[in-house]
């Protein structure tokens, strides 16, 4: 093993802890994980082991529109939208998928085009596209003028353009053509993406019957995941009320009982961090996506900036609309949410699983957000405070700026 490195700390592999453990990286593969006796029982030579407190796989972040001070809905060449993929890798996030905003037709597919270039080059994972089939009355940072009608015509057209790379779509369930037969999820899974069903106004019982169809849809072999995705549950939805349900009672139902998986924008912000422990203590870890819904700002400063077809001003790190002063987006990285949510009570395994492993499983990937033998050398090195040391994506060390 001439690029042989070991590692040795508090190691969680993305499902479990080791207390002590080792991992050893062969190049751009994992080679072995486990305790200190058996890697020693393995022949692997400890002496030259960095010492690292905490070691955990790359994170992975399924919702994302930018940072560095670039935008992904804004971006109009791959070069551009690097600055954003470079801002959070060297923040830990060494797996992502770029997500779009709601805009016209021809902006969606030219700037799915750029998306499909660096995904094709192995710096993303894929496209998310937050609308346009959303609703207008939970649209918080979507532009309500360019929110659309359904089209399983444009999810096709989408697709053509991002073909393996397209991951999921928002849509609200409640909207006439995004649910049944015909309708924008059947597109959606025909063209191997998901549904992820968000800025909804449902009423109770809508939602239930979007997931319940897409759980039937997806019970078919060679599908991304077999469980569709609620967009940053709480955020963009009808509140969940004791006289008025409405849809996240459905969303956490349908999460406990492993039929969809919840992604939390859980930065402090967008949701109190006691309910984030709550939910995961409620549906499991391995049912919930942390995810950034991070923007331009993410990793800068205090300032003026863009998102999609809308100005936002960010201000003591919130992001908002500058015009309405609706909730922009996030300006955290997924190891600032993963630290965020430890300190507020949530354990580290749990915390770390629903960065990288629950949120590979959407992408239908085994080779990332996992620390096992065969997958991809992704690896984060953190401090006792879980700050960043240093990243490692397959085996190269990313560079800091």
């Amino acid at each position: 093993m001439a690029n042989k490195v070991v590692l040795r700390g508090r190691v969680l592999t993305g499902s479990t802890e080791i207390p002590d453990g080792v991992v050893v990286l062969d190049g751009p593969t994992i080679a072995f994980v486990g305790e200190v006796s058996e890697a020693q029982a393995a022949g692997h030579d400890l002496a030259g082991a960095r010492a690292v407190p905490v070691v955990t796989p790359g994170l992975v972040d399924i919702h994302c529109h930018g940072g560095g001070g670039a935008s992904f809905p804004d971006a109009e060449d791959a070069a551009t939208a690097m600055a954003a993929v470079l801002e959070h890798r060297r923040a830990g996030t060494t797996t992502l998928v770029a997500s779009l905003v709601t805009a016209a037709p021809e902006t969606l597919l030219q700037r799915s085009g750029v998306l499909a270039e660096l995904a094709e080059a192995g710096e993303i994972a894929g496209a998310h596209l937050e609308g346009p089939f959303v609703s207008v009355e939970r649209c918080g940072a979507q532009d309500p003028a360019l929110i659309q009608e359904p089209s399983a015509d444009l999810v096709r057209e989408v697709a053509q353009v991002l073909g393996r790379y397209f991951v999921t779509m928002t849509i609200a369930p409640e909207k006439d053509g995004n649910v049944g037969e015909g309708g924008v999820t059947e597109a959606l899974i025909d063209a191997g993406a998901l549904p992820s069903y968000g800025h909804t106004d449902a009423a109770a019982g809508e939602m239930r019957v979007a997931l319940d169809e897409a759980h039937e849809r997806l019970a078919t072999p060679g599908v991304r995941s077999a469980r569709p995705t609620i967009t940053h549950l709480f955020n963009g939805m009808r509140p969940l009320a004791h006289r008025e349900a409405g849809p996240i009672a459905d969303c956490l139902s349908a999460a406990a009982r492993g039929r969809a998986v919840v992604e939390l924008v859980a930065d402090g912000t967008h949701v109190h961090p006691a309910l984030v422990r709550d939910v995961i203590e409620m549906v499991g870890a391995e049912n919930v996506a942390f995810v950034t819904d991070a923007m331009a700002a993410a990793g800068m400063a205090d300032g003026s900036y863009r998102l999609g077809s809308q100005d936002v001003t960010v201000a003591d790190g919130v992001a908002r609309l500058t015009v309405g002063g609706a909730i922009a987006g996030g300006t955290a990285r997924l190891s600032d949410v993963l630290r965020r949510t430890v300190r507020g009570g949530v354990p580290l395994v749990d915390a770390v699983r629903s960065a990288t492993h629950t949120p590979a499983t959407v992408l239908g990937r085994t080779d990332v957000g996992r620390l096992e033998v065969g997958a991809r050398a992704d690896v984060l090195l953190l401090d006792d405070g879980l700050r960043v040391l240093d990243v490692l994506r397959g085996g190269e060390l990313v560079a800091q700026a």
